[in-house]
């Protein structure tokens, strides 16, 4: 079995949500406490083994490129001029440029989240991979690629991220899978409903956050590519064709906390998790939210 070591990061979309922030500066750059959103996303990808990361982006992404990169040498010669105190600075700066291979790419082709993974295709290959989003992650661990992996070594199979619904609302939010549960917390998956809403939905677990895809995927998203006229050019349908074909997928429930930062108040329950969760901030910011909900 081929080892999982490559992924596809979608970033081209323009965060209208958080306009005018996002004019300049692109939503996967916004920061939870002291590091992008991306780099979140990346640094559990590494955590997993992946070594080659593509970054599917657009013309105004190139901050997520300067991020990755190592510092410029005005910001060194910054840093060093502090000494030994900003040292630790450097490291981790030279560090997060080593953490993998990032290739870039800018999206072509029509709107919708089949489009990255087309446009990467020459650089995955004929091995499996995962495929996420820049600003939707989980806090867990193993990470949810761990966990993907470990389905994906055991099956062979791909895998669809999934959560635990927690509210009646989310019905009307995610794809909601069906399918026979072959353990707990693991579906094979025998179709995708979109937003279904929750007296129709066939479960609790929504998919969300990304999937490990084999390179079987790629056939299907030429033929699809080619049949698509209007509209989104969405990857779920592609995989239902899939499983309708015969294939095999699995739904994994993610054993952590989710995150989704492209809404406004969802990104602001990150920060404060985050923040209460910090060894050097956390006891402060618990006093003084708790100060501002007693007044």
């Amino acid at each position: 079995m081929t080892r999982v070591t490559k992924a596809v990061i979608a970033a081209a979309g323009f965060g209208t949500r958080f306009l005018p922030q996002t004019k300049a500066m692109p939503k996967e750059m916004m920061p939870v406490i002291d590091k992008p959103i991306i780099q979140y996303v990346v640094e559990e990808l590494v955590d997993a083994g992946i070594k080659d990361i593509v970054i599917v982006g657009s013309s105004n992404k190139r901050a997520i490129e300067d991020h990755f990169d190592l510092p410029n040498e005005d910001l060194l010669q910054n840093l060093c001029a502090g000494g030994p105190k900003k040292q630790h600075y450097i490291d981790e700066l030279q560090a997060l440029a080593n953490m993998a291979n990032f290739i870039y790419l800018r999206q072509k082709g029509p709107y919708g989240n089949a489009t990255p993974v087309m446009d990467a295709a020459h650089l995955v290959g004929n091995e499996p991979f995962i495929y996420t989003y820049a600003d939707e992650f989980f806090e867990a661990s193993p990470g949810r690629t761990s966990q993907m992996i470990s389905v994906y070594e055991k099956t062979g199979a791909g895998v669809f991220a999934c959560k635990t619904i927690t509210k009646d609302s989310e019905y009307d939010r995610y794809g909601i899978v069906a399918g026979e549960a072959v353990e707990d917390g693991l579906l094979r998956v025998e179709r995708v409903i979109e937003k279904p809403g929750k007296d129709k939905a066939p479960s609790n677990l929504a998919s969300v956050s990304g999937y490990l895809l084999t390179p079987e995927i790629f056939p299907y998203l030429d033929k699809s590519a080619k049949e698509h006229t209007s509209g989104e050019f969405m990857i779920q349908p592609v995989m239902q064709s899939m499983i309708d074909d015969g294939r095999t997928f699995y739904a994994k429930e993610i054993d952590g906390r989710y995150y989704d930062t492209g809404n406004k108040l969802e990104y602001l329950k990150t920060i404060v998790d985050f923040g209460l969760a910090h060894e050097e901030l956390g006891a402060a910011l618990r006093e003084y939210l708790e100060h501002k909900l007693a007044e």
